[in-house]
């Protein structure tokens, strides 16, 4: 499978420390959060069928019109949102090896993928998201001030040969976990 990420990097270039120490944990998200927030929920934005974003086609082998499953959820800290997660995959991949997913709900994404030892998980890309973006204002959605830009990370994590990319958006609130 060809992984182009047009323009998401290797490494989070010009990332402020503070952004820095959540974009490159390979760990679970959802833990790290938990650990540092005991009021941690996950609240749904919605499940359902979408285009994919122009940078996420080739790393789902999919093309711009082909309909996937978008999942988008809000990551809080108290009533505070601190991430927004996007996932997509293939529509077909929910009656296969992501079958789970359709049943998530608000149950953190995270969990279920560390939990499955067969879920093999790509390198992140980093992306500082500029407010042209597709996924800039969707992150935003629940912020009073809109920031310049906002820090992001990617991977594919891939269950029997079937990808989901999941891209986790950093908001400004999460560095008020960092202290």
């Amino acid at each position: 499978m060809k992984f182009l990420h047009y323009a998401w990097q290797p490494s989070p270039v010009n990332a402020q420390r503070s952004y820095r120490c959540w974009l490159t944990d390979r760990g679970s998200l959802t833990r790290r959060l938990q650990a540092r927030c005991p009021a941690f929920s996950v609240r749904a934005v919605h499940q359902r069928l979408d285009n994919p974003c122009r940078d996420e086609m080739s790393l789902i082998n999919s093309r711009r019109k082909q309909r996937v499953v978008v999942r988008e959820v809000y990551l809080y800290c108290r009533e505070t949102p601190v991430v927004f997660a996007h996932s997509v995959l293939k529509r077909r991949n929910l009656r296969g090896a992501w079958r789970s997913i359709s049943r998530q709900g608000v149950k953190p994404l995270g969990a279920a993928l560390f939990a499955n030892p067969l879920v093999k998980r790509t390198p992140l890309h980093f992306k500082k998201l500029a407010p042209h973006h597709e996924l800039y204002p969707r992150a935003c959605r629940l912020l009073k001030t809109l920031p310049n830009h906002l820090w992001a990370r990617r991977s594919v994590f891939i269950l029997r040969g079937r990808p989901i990319i999941v891209t986790e958006v950093f908001l400004p609130a999460i560095l008020e976990l960092s202290q």
